[in-house]
């Protein structure tokens, strides 16, 4: 029967959240019940692709993604993959009705990263993030609001600035690995020999942009999904106040990490915020 394949595919999923992402798994658990396996099947999805592009570098890459596109749509067609990730992402998928172009940007953004080194204007810096984050946060969002459009449309722009502010803080928290280990720079007109702090300034004052704008969409997010959302803009918020703690010169020399017991706490206040309705959300 397909319900144990289907079991096994679920389980894959959750797997692949819990062993690359301690902070999204954490924050995950904490979604209802009722909708956490989508989650993890996005993201097994979402993970699985940035692997091929990211670490897979003794393999044909553009090949293993061009198959692994292939793959997809016949799993969206026949509602079925013998790939267990795909065969979770494809039950979403077709569950939620996720809109085609959203996974097509977000592969689109994938093929970049196979082609490109350099994000040069705006615009390609733009279309980047669209791609590998914004649609992210837009497929988890048709799954939190089970279906409604009217709640989806009011609260996609929110969910783009969410996703917007969450890429860009990895792209400096990574600013030393992608250049040195994946020769990428994703900020338009940043010269890696001559980061600075003016640089740096204008990065972070761009990402509170994006919270400012973010924050409003929480509050109007559904019980199902609002409080674990919270926590991870809490998470990402916290790291982006340590970035700015971070000298320019450290930021391009190591990684900036927020350390397991620091998240522990971080989930810890607001749960107990949450509990006695004490959070401010805006």
């Amino acid at each position: 029967m397909k319900s144990i394949f289907d079991k096994v595919s679920n389980d894959c999923s959750k797997l692949v959240i819990k062993r690359y992402s301690t902070s999204f798994y954490f924050s995950s658990r904490l979604l209802s019940k009722s909708i956490r396996q989508d989650i993890f099947n996005i993201y097994g999805f979402v993970r699985l692709a940035d692997e091929i592009v990211d670490t897979f570098h003794e393999f044909p890459k553009k090949e293993l993604l061009e198959e692994f596109e292939r793959e997809l749509w016949r799993s969206v067609e026949n509602k079925i993959s013998l790939n267990p990730i795909l065969n979770s992402f494809q039950y979403t998928v077709n569950k939620y009705s996720i809109p085609k172009d959203l996974i097509t940007s977000f592969l689109e953004s994938m093929k970049m990263d196979l082609e490109k080194k350099e994000y040069s204007t705006v615009e390609e810096y733009k279309k980047y993030i669209y791609g590998s984050a914004d649609v992210v946060g837009l497929m988890c969002l048709k799954v939190f609001v089970k279906g409604s459009k009217k709640l989806y449309n009011t609260l996609s722009p929110f969910a783009i600035s969410l996703g917007s502010a969450f890429q860009k803080i990895n792209f400096l928290r990574d600013l030393k690995d992608d250049s040195n280990i994946l020769n990428r720079v994703y900020f338009p007109n940043v010269d890696m020999n001559n980061f600075n702090e003016e640089s740096k300034r204008e990065i972070i004052l761009e990402i509170e942009k994006d919270f400012i704008n973010a924050v409003k969409g929480i509050v109007k997010l559904p019980k199902n999904s609002k409080f674990a959302v919270y926590i991870a803009y809490r998470y990402y918020n916290k790291l982006l106040k340590k970035l700015k703690r971070t000298s320019s010169e450290n930021i391009v020399k190591k990684r900036i990490r927020i350390h397991n017991l620091q998240k522990f706490i971080v989930i810890a206040r607001s749960y107990v915020k949450y509990q006695l309705n004490l959070i401010q959300w805006i």
